[in-house]
């Protein structure tokens, strides 16, 4: 007796259907927050069972035709959804991919380390991917071929560098990262120190040194006291009187001293030799 062979989905069997599945999202974008659902319908005779399988979460299979997801985070992005219909013929799915927006956040912002050249690492989350630029000192930072920017984006994660090429000390001072997506910014601030000022005095006396002309030396006339000045004048004026009376002394002293010589005679012979009559 010879036997054929028919393949089962050519066969017209009454109530023997494979399932058929449909979802009411194919992919499904929330924010960060937010609460979604997700419909998953199946078909088929006999009617299949319907289940959830959440790959890589922590939530467990649901035998139910909804899925709701209650306060999705960030770290849910990314992940795949898959909806199961199956009875006794046999088994049908669809999946559904999540993605979670939310708004940039700095994960780390780390001080200038040199490799081949300086570099400030970065590490930014959000999705969209945030947009990236930077302030130094508070004001906009122009990209050049000495200083630019390496980024490497992973995910809703995004890695990088600020390169600088051989900085100097001018290049010291406050480096801002922000980071804008169309959920919000975020910033956050670093010091970036790469060399000493050399010769940190002599800048300082150049441009702090005000010139100003040395004034002329003061001549101060001390004046004696009126006192001091009487006194020599009266020393002075007794000095040359002592020698006015010196000189007239003497000058007396000569002409009657002379006199008195001549006209001495012996002690013995009377005053007036001759009688008066």
């Amino acid at each position: 007796m010879e036997t054929s062979h028919i393949p089962i989905q050519e066969l017209n069997i009454n109530q023997c259907d494979l399932p058929e599945i449909s979802v009411s999202h194919v992919n499904l974008t929330v924010c960060e927050g937010e609460n979604a659902v997700i419909t998953c319908n199946g078909s088929g005779s006999p009617l299949p069972d319907v289940d959830w399988i959440v790959t890589n979460a922590n939530w467990t299979n649901v035998h139910s035709i909804n899925l709701t997801l209650v306060n999705v985070t960030s770290e849910d992005n990314g992940f795949l959804l898959t909806c199961i219909a199956e009875n006794v013929v046999g088994m049908s799915n669809a999946s559904v991919l999540l993605t979670v927006y939310s708004p940039p956040r700095i994960l780390s912002l780390l001080e200038p380390i040199r490799h081949m050249e300086h570099c400030i690492e970065f590490s930014v989350h959000g999705n969209p991917p945030p947009q990236i630029h930077w302030l130094y000192n508070g004001q906009f930072l122009r990209q050049t071929a000495f200083i630019r920017m390496d980024v490497y984006q992973g995910g809703d994660i995004t890695d990088g560098c600020l390169l600088f090429n051989h900085p100097t000390h001018y290049n010291n001072g406050n480096y801002t990262i922000v980071a804008t997506n169309s959920l919000g910014t975020a910033n956050q601030t670093v010091r970036g120190h790469f060399l000493e000022k050399p010769f940190p005095s002599i800048p300082d006396i150049f441009v702090t040194y005000e010139y100003s002309p040395s004034p002329s030396p003061l001549i101060t006339v001390t004046h004696k006291p009126e006192e001091d000045t009487f006194g020599v004048s009266i020393a002075v004026g007794l000095a040359a009187f002592a020698c006015v009376l010196l000189v007239v002394l003497f000058i007396m002293i000569n002409k009657y001293g002379r006199r008195s010589k001549f006209g001495m005679k012996g002690t013995n012979q009377p005053l007036f030799p001759h009688p008066l009559h």
